[in-house]
């Protein structure tokens, strides 16, 4: 009899923690490498939360908190979604988590029966097809091509819907490519979802402070009201206020909904950091002047890739509405071969070698399910990000 759980051979590794592995190991070998696959903000967290956070240690704010977070946090994340997305919660609709991953995965945990189906409009994050096989259902992968700009249509969405279509989970703007859904494009997606009332939304809305200029944030629940009772609305301070390593996720939704993540995280961790806690309602309830700043300087280095890695012969590079990443093209890499005689075959091999000759972590497209893409994020200095621009234009270059 296998020790395993057989649910885990399904269930890869995440590449973009495997790729940020390796760098970390070549650096630690005395090798120059210039990482841009970890997703999250470069920043120091603003300085009026890391006060909140020592405070709540000074003042013993250290103990058990209810499983789903402090009253106070709770009704923060109310008075947000109230200012930012005209959504109307109560306490009984809002869940606190150890970060916007345990958010998503309790919901499909308590929801997901074996052979349910969750679309996921491909490129997509790493972890959402791995979070529904861990959860015995099934995911089912709608490809959003380059020509849609990587969104998906109300076409291939009304496609991919059958009987046993349980969840969409939405991401705008996205991780990987940073394209972001207007108000219109929202509009018609929600009209294909009013149609079947079985499928709930799962809206992952933690990219919603970094939209450039040009784009309006919105999300389902704000766009079709209709559709309020049966959306999770996701959201988190890790990207907004780089809270990374704070961990601190939260969702509004339905009543029902919450009671049964609620009663999941009660029996796997529950209460998130209560020093977290105290740490994030300072920077829901605190100065907003460092999202604008942010925002700023990340539209900035957008602007800079994006120019950079259009120069270079054989890539091409969307410009995105929102985000810190950006999805460049290879199709004119691919089959080409290295000095050393390395063939390019795919994405995956590009990345491999790139970071090997070159010393640039990316993330590979085959990771994110399109092909073939690689992901840079952004969420660094810009002259960090000119060096390594210039290092990928010179192994293209010698690339035959």
């Amino acid at each position: 009899m296998p020790f395993l759980a057989d649910r885990l051979a399904a269930v890869k590794p995440s590449p973009t923690i495997a790729i940020s592995t390796k760098a970390a190991e070549m650096r630690a070998a005395g090798r120059d490498v210039i990482s841009l696959s970890a997703g999250e903000p470069d920043f120091d967290t603003p300085a009026h939360i890391g006060v909140a956070g020592r405070q709540a240690i000074d003042s013993g704010k250290t103990r058990y908190t209810a499983p789903d977070g402090i009253a106070e946090l709770k009704a923060a994340i109310i008075a947000k979604f109230s200012r930012d997305n005209r959504l109307e919660y109560t306490p009984d609709q809002v869940i606190v988590s150890t970060g916007g991953k345990q958010v998503l995965f309790n919901a499909l945990f308590a929801t997901l029966n074996a052979g349910d189906e969750v679309i996921i409009p491909a490129p997509y994050w790493v972890s959402y097809p791995d979070m529904v096989r861990l959860c015995d259902g099934v995911p089912v992968l709608v490809e959003c091509p380059e020509s849609t700009g990587f969104k998906l249509t109300p076409e291939a969405l009304e496609a991919a819907i059958t009987p046993r279509t349980k969840w969409l989970i939405f991401n705008s703007p996205s991780n990987p490519t940073g394209a972001g859904y207007s108000f219109a494009e929202l509009k018609a997606l929600t009209a294909v979802l009013l149609r079947h009332p079985h499928v709930w939304v799962m809206s992952d809305d933690m990219y919603e402070h970094i939209a450039f200029e040009g784009f309006r944030f919105c999300t389902p629940a704000e766009v079709e009201p209709e559709l309020y009772a049966r959306t999770l609305t996701v959201n988190g301070v890790s990207k907004a206020y780089a809270m990374t390593g704070w961990r601190i996720g939260y969702a509004g939704g339905p009543p029902k909904l919450i009671a049964a993540m609620k009663k999941v995280q009660s029996q796997s961790t529950s209460n998130p950091c209560s020093i977290s806690q105290w740490a994030a309602l300072a920077a829901l309830d605190g100065p907003q002047d460092y999202i604008a700043q942010s925002r700023m300087d990340f539209a900035r280095r957008r602007d800079l890739v994006v120019g950079l890695l259009n120069d270079i012969d054989g890539i091409t590079c969307a410009t995105p509405q929102g985000a810190f990443y950006v999805y460049p093209g290879i199709k004119g890499l691919i089959g080409k071969a290295t000095p050393e005689g390395k063939v390019i075959a795919s994405d995956e091999d590009f990345a491999l070698a790139l970071l090997g000759d070159a010393g640039v972590a990316v993330v590979f497209g085959a990771a994110f399910g399109l092909s073939p893409y690689f992901r840079v994020s952004y969420a660094a200095a810009d002259e960090e990000l000119a060096e390594a621009c210039r290092r990928i234009r010179e192994f293209c270059m010698r690339l035959r």
